[in-house]
């Protein structure tokens, strides 16, 4: 992928969720929410603050995070979806 986010945005590539409940039931593509959880595939440098000094990103690229259901935009680079978002829109990082 070619793509360098800039400023505090961050590339996400949602991981797949469960096709199967845990009591074994199938679920549909239809029926299934997009998953909240993703795993980071390219970081912008950071944000400035208020005197124009640098502040890094807490995320880097390879983090398992976790983010909001409407959080970011889509696009699809390299016929590959993707989410685009601030990290402000991550609540935390999977460990």
């Amino acid at each position: 992928m070619k793509f360098r986010p800039l400023h505090d945005r961050v590339v996400v590539k949602r991981l797949d969720s469960e096709a199967k409940t845990k009591g074994g039931i199938i679920i549909p593509d239809t029926a299934k929410e997009k998953p909240q959880e993703g795993e980071i595939i390219a970081a912008g440098p950071g944000a400035r603050d208020d005197h124009g000094k640098l502040v890094p990103l807490d995320v880097k690229k390879g983090d398992k995070v976790l983010f909001g259901k409407w959080s970011g935009t889509e696009v699809k680079i390299d016929g590959v979806d993707l989410l685009i978002m601030k990290e402000s829109d991550i609540m935390g990082v999977i460990s």
